[in-house]
């Protein structure tokens, strides 16, 4: 696969922006303005073949890991081998668009799931026309063993310190895989939670790291659409800070994935 990038947005190129601030306390204002990082928040579309297929508000860093994770994630591709070519077009202030080429059967099963209408970043089923498209079926997970409690601990301990946007503005979810001990292998952040797992599981594909074994471990809740992007890659283990909804509860419980939430110091709940 090539790519063909016209600016650089890589994992290490933090896109945050400064603005003046004013702090408010019980006290009153303070006197001094003082700056204040803020995540910076574009249009990223996402061109397959030459034809628009969606817009997602995102990130603008690791776009390559973006590409790949959402087109896998979607059912658009199933195989890293069929995305061809990637050009990244920045288009300044406007967006970012992300021109895909890949194989042509995967193109004509695309032209029949259509996602056509912009998805904010906090949705991960914008733009999906049709009840059977939400409601797709997915592949069962290959079986995994529930992550341990102290594997669980050991991930939550290690997070924070893999989420240097997190740290700077305080509005950034993280995705990250953990090795059955708990130990972080790979980390990705956006603005959406969707959007972090989705450039996880690129980094994922693009590194060829094992997830034989290990698990998910994500900053949000565990929502349906998240449970359906680790069914269709595979993945069958998800630990989520946040709890679960019951309709994800529902579909773990249906592709094998086996589910913890509420993932805190010393407790969580074992959802299936």
């Amino acid at each position: 696969m090539a790519i063909k990038a016209l600016k650089e947005t890589g994992h290490s190129g933090y896109r945050i922006a400064k603005v003046a601030v004013r702090r408010r306390g019980q006290t009153g204002w303070q006197e001094t303005q003082q700056d204040d990082s803020l995540a910076e928040e574009l249009p990223v579309a996402f061109s397959y073949n030459g034809q628009t297929h969606a817009v997602m508000m995102a990130t603008p860093t690791d776009l390559e890991n973006f590409a790949l994770g959402f087109s896998l994630s979607e059912g658009i591709i199933e195989h890293t081998s069929e995305l061809y070519d990637l050009n990244i077009v920045d288009h300044g202030e406007r967006g970012i668009e992300l021109d895909l080429r890949i194989h042509g059967t995967r193109l004509d099963a695309l032209k029949q799931q259509r996602r056509t209408m912009a998805g904010p970043s906090g949705c991960g089923l914008c733009g999906k026309d049709s009840l059977d498209q939400v409601m797709r079926d997915l592949p069962q997970v290959t079986p995994r063993s529930l992550p341990s409690a102290e594997a669980v601990e050991t991930a939550l301990t290690q997070l924070q310190s893999y989420q240097p946007l997190q740290q700077l503005t305080g509005a950034i979810h993280a995705a990250a895989w953990c090795d059955e001990a708990g130990h972080i292998q790979q980390v990705r952040e956006d603005v959406g939670r969707h959007n972090a797992l989705d450039k996880l599981l690129g980094a994922i594909y693009s590194e060829t790291l094992s997830t034989d074994s290990g698990f998910l471990l994500l900053s949000s809740r565990a929502s349906f659409e998240l449970i359906a992007k680790a069914a269709q890659c595979d993945l069958g283990a998800m630990v989520t800070v946040s709890g679960a909804s019951n309709l994800a509860a529902q579909q773990a419980k249906r592709y094998g994935i086996r589910l913890v939430g509420f993932a805190r110091d010393g407790r969580h709940l074992v959802y299936c």
